[in-house]
């Protein structure tokens, strides 16, 4: 991906340099927890979309600096971003960064405590994977994804069966953490009966990311881990654990979490 940089720019083709930077940053930054420097390589590769006037590569860079600006924790930025990288894609009918930008935007609102928007573009994120047979896997995370949503807004009946199939067919490792860490999120949010299950997928989540080496989604599996044990009334080991998280997005250059979780370390005392 670095070699297809280079042979944009040495080529000056800033639509080229636009697109493929935005790839590398992508694939190549986010899952091994870089997000600082892919947030600044996707801001780059930004001012050369708009140069370039080229809509597909503004559908790839909205849509890839909208990721790395929820990877820093900057959410209005992220939605903003992601809404437009949306949009051109759907002008040039562009499948898989249109995916992306969906799940992204689904976590974007899921955070801002949209539940009802969450859900939706989840779905759309799904329908999407479904309809252009693109990694069958993420179709797992996209429908968890769903089901977490209908799960914050009161809508009770999930299926937690099909949610752990969903995690034995996934073949991707990136987003193994990921897929766990939903569930018990999930679980930690549908009743006080599923705590300890909760805790062994919260756990699981953690080894996951450990092994793969996907530090942001870690630093966020260990802020989860902590609202497990501050409801459990466990605060020293709530403490522990959003320090822990705190340590690893700042490794991360995720300000914006670190901001946050920082704020909720000083309320456990």
């Amino acid at each position: 991906m670095q070699r297809a940089v280079d042979i944009s720019i040495a080529g000056k083709n800033l639509g080229s340099i636009a697109a493929t930077k935005g790839n590398l940053a992508r694939y190549c930054h986010f899952y091994p927890g870089r997000i600082a420097l892919g947030f600044q390589t996707t801001a780059e590769a930004l001012r050369a979309a708009e140069e370039s006037g080229d809509i597909t590569s503004k559908a790839y860079v909205h849509s890839s600096h909208g990721i790395f600006s929820f990877g820093m924790g900057l959410l209005e930025v992220a939605k903003n971003h992601l809404l437009k990288g949306i949009e051109f894609c759907e002008r040039i009918n562009e499948k898989a960064w249109n995916m992306n930008a969906h799940l992204c935007l689904g976590e974007t609102y899921f955070e801002i405590g949209d539940f009802l928007k969450a859900k939706n573009y989840y779905e759309k994120g799904a329908l999407l994977l479904e309809q252009s047979h693109l990694m069958p896997s993420f179709v797992g995370c996209a429908k968890i994804g769903v089901a977490i949503s209908r799960v914050m807004n009161n809508e009770k009946d999930v299926d937690l069966e099909s949610l752990y199939a969903y995690s034995r067919k996934n073949k991707i490792k990136v987003v193994e953490g990921w897929i766990s860490k939903y569930i018990g999120e999930i679980l930690l949010n549908m009743d006080d009966q599923h705590i300890f299950e909760a805790e062994d997928w919260i756990q699981r989540a953690i080894e996951a990311d450990q092994r793969n080496g996907t530090r942001w989604y870690l630093g966020r599996d260990y802020a989860l881990y902590a609202e497990l044990f501050k409801r459990r009334g466990d605060r020293f080991k709530a403490r522990e654990n959003l320090g822990r998280a705190i340590e690893i997005l700042k490794e991360c250059g995720a300000d914006g979490w670190v901001g946050r979780y920082e704020k909720e370390l000083a309320l456990i005392s």
